[in-house]
């Protein structure tokens, strides 16, 4: 199955509500948290999160770009957060977040950026459900995907196996490059301008059979 999660980086922030319901066809709502420090850019925080979960049809999947996301990142999995995923370089112990993520109810994710090797954390997949592979650096929108991290997604993917974990991908994801993504293994796609430019339903729905036609 293909999950296309879109990033709401790409929405009205003015009438984000509207925005969000757009995307009721989409498995998860993705909610990326940056705080001026890990990124250079700054986008919403707990309270706003906290609105996001109460008026959303659809879960939501919360990248955290943030430092020290060890004492932050629980407080989102509090606020109801399905998905809370915080980045390999920001944690000093990602195996002890992951479990209190879990312990709360949410689902554990680990995130790495282009440049961030994948093979230390081959060993503890048990530990997440969801790996996000960046195809782009992280902070901005409408950059353009990097293809020489598929490497790392062909690798998690032989290393999952059967297992319930997620290979996500975020960062320059359309209809040309999805099938990319698919191809080398990954299963759950952040799409944001690809998404919100035009028809968001009739866009999920391009996007979900592009990922779909190229998955093993």
């Amino acid at each position: 199955m293909a999950r296309i999660n879109p990033s709401i980086l790409a929405a009205d922030f003015v009438n984000l509500e509207h925005e969000i319901s757009r995307i009721s066809t989409a498995d998860l709502v993705h909610v990326d948290v940056m705080d001026n420090h890990f990124v250079p850019n700054l986008t919403f925080g707990p309270q706003m999160v906290g609105r996001i979960q109460d008026v959303s049809p659809i879960p939501l999947d919360v990248h955290l770009m943030i430092d020290d996301p060890d004492r932050w990142a629980p407080g989102y999995a509090e606020l109801g957060a399905f998905s809370v995923t915080f980045h390999a370089e920001a944690a000093k112990d990602a195996v002890a977040l992951a479990r209190r993520l879990r312990d709360i109810g949410a689902r554990a994710g680990i995130a790495l950026k282009p440049g961030t090797p994948v093979e230390p954390y081959l060993e503890l997949l048990a530990e997440f459900d969801q790996v996000l592979v960046m195809t782009v650096e992280p902070g901005f929108g409408g950059q353009s995907f990097i293809t020489d991290v598929m490497p790392k997604l062909v690798a998690l993917r032989g290393a999952v196996g059967e297992r319930d974990i997620w290979l996500q991908v975020d960062g320059g994801v359309d209809e040309s490059t999805i099938g990319i993504a698919a191809e080398a293994g990954a299963d759950t796609f952040v799409a944001g301008s690809a998404v919100y430019r035009g028809d968001p339903a009739t866009n999920i729905a391009a996007l979900r059979a592009a990922a779909s036609a190229h998955r093993h």
